[in-house]
C-alpha cells in the first residue's frame, strides 16, 4: 500500500483491495503498547503505519483496504472515515443488523459490540488502509488485548447475527458499497 501510495500520480485510479489475513495484531502509529497483548498466544505483533491502537486480524475476517485520492475527489479525512463506516452499517443492516456508530471511538457496533474497526493513513491527500469487518472467525485473540484501546470491549461477527456469506463474499461487498459511495460523494 505504501508503494502503491507512494507511485501514484494525480492520474492513478484508486484501487480497493479485499483481504485476510493470518493471524496478526497491529499497532497504530501512536498506539499504547498497555491496551495488549497481555499474555503470550504465539500470534505476531507488527506495527503499522495506519492510525489507531491495537486490533486483531486473521481468517474469517473481511480486510477493505481504501487507496483512495482524497485530494482529488475533493473528500475530507472525517467524511472518508464516516463513509468507510457508512459502507459497513448499510451492509449490515440491509441484512436486518441494527448497526451504528459511537461517538469518540471509529468503527461500527451493534449495541455495545464491535463489529468492525478501521484505521487510515493519509499521505499528500491519498488515504490508505482501512476497514475490517468480523465475518466468520475465531474472535478468541481479541481476549488478549484491548481492542483499538477500548478495555473490556466486546466483539462481535457478522455470523453471530445469521449473516451468511464468507470474508471474500462479505468483503466484496463492502468494495461495492464503498465504489457507490465514493460515485455520490
Amino acid at each position: 500500500m505504501r508503494e502503491f501510495t507512494e507511485r501514484r500520480d494525480a492520474d492513478t485510479p484508486d484501487e480497493l483491495w479485499v483481504v485476510e489475513h493470518p493471524p496478526v495484531y497491529t499497532l497504530g502509529q501512536g498506539a499504547d503498547p498497555r491496551f495488549g497483548p497481555r499474555r503470550p498466544n504465539g500470534i505476531p505483533v507488527m506495527q503499522s503505519e495506519r492510525g489507531g491502537e491495537i486490533t486483531y486480524h486473521g481468517p474469517g475476517q473481511a480486510v477493505l483496504y481504501a487507496l483512495v485520492d482524497l485530494q482529488r475527489r475533493e473528500i475530507r479525512v472525517k467524511a472518508f472515515v464516516r463513509l468507510l463506516e457508512q459502507c459497513a452499517i448499510d451492509l449490515l443492516q440491509g441484512c436486518g443488523v441494527q448497526a451504528e456508530r459511537k461517538p469518540g471511538a471509529p468503527g461500527v457496533y451493534v449495541g455495545d459490540a464491535k463489529i468492525a474497526a478501521l484505521g487510515i493513513r493519509v499521505t499528500r491527500g491519498r488515504a490508505w488502509h482501512g476497514l475490517s469487518l468480523n465475518v466468520d472467525m475465531d474472535l478468541s485473540p481479541f481476549l488478549a488485548i484491548d481492542p483499538c484501546g477500548f478495555p473490556g470491549l466486546s466483539v462481535v461477527q457478522a455470523r453471530d447475527f445469521g449473516i451468511r456469506g464468507s470474508a471474500q463474499e462479505l468483503g466484496l461487498r463492502l468494495a461495492h458499497l464503498l465504489e457507490e459511495g465514493l460515485e455520490r460523494a
